[in-house]
């Protein structure tokens, strides 16, 4: 007996969908079906959006936050105090750091963190950026806002002795940050705390 399936273009964006992450396959098959019954989808709008975003946005090249201009915001702002510099893992971590109001420095994004189960050494972070931004911008604190998990101690150890041979205070959020937990967990008023408790390494 033959197996009746969605058409198939019906099936090929059920496809695409489940590419995305945390959209399982359920999930991406109520999605397609939603952008195809529905009178309020506008999925011609959704798909120029989409192309729109992925051509105008990019990495800013000094810090890795997002931008549509030669820097980002936050780079753009002379405004924030260069002497302070906070290492954070993702671009997504600076949200959560800018949020609390605490901080009014200037952000640097690894990229992610020392992995080497995965494959993830120096050379694959912005971590050689960093050390160069350290010796041209001359903070005098380097804030180490990574997570408090094995790989972030990790990273935050491995930057810390690189650092160490320049004239500048490294410094590591302290408390409110539960242990093996991420920035993108903590709320504002945990984040707030552990950067005023921040202590150096």
């Amino acid at each position: 007996m033959k197996r009746v399936d969605y058409p198939p273009a019906i099936k090929s964006l059920v496809g695409e969908l489940k590419r995305m992450p945390g959209i399982g396959p359920r999930s991406a098959e109520r999605i397609a079906l939603w952008m195809i019954q529905s009178r309020d989808s506008r999925p011609a709008e959704i798909a120029r959006v989409i192309a729109d975003t992925t051509q105008t946005i990019h990495s800013c090249p000094r810090c890795g936050f997002f931008a549509t201009g030669t820097l980002c915001d936050f780079c753009a702002d002379e405004s924030r105090d260069p002497a302070s510099l906070c290492v954070v893992e993702q671009p997504t971590d600076i949200l959560p750091m800018e949020r609390t109001g605490a901080f009014r420095g200037r952000y640097h994004a690894l990229g992610g963190r020392l992995a080497p189960l995965d494959h993830i050494g120096p050379e694959d972070l912005r971590i050689d950026a960093l050390i160069a931004r350290v010796k041209s911008e001359a903070p005098t604190e380097v804030i180490l806002a990574l997570g408090a998990d094995v790989e972030g101690e990790a990273t935050a150890n491995y930057i810390a002795g690189l650092l160490r041979e320049l004239p500048v205070k490294i410094t590591r959020l302290a408390q409110g940050l539960p242990a093996g937990g991420g920035l993108e967990h903590a709320d504002e008023l945990t984040l707030s705390r552990a950067l005023s408790g921040r202590t150096a390494v």
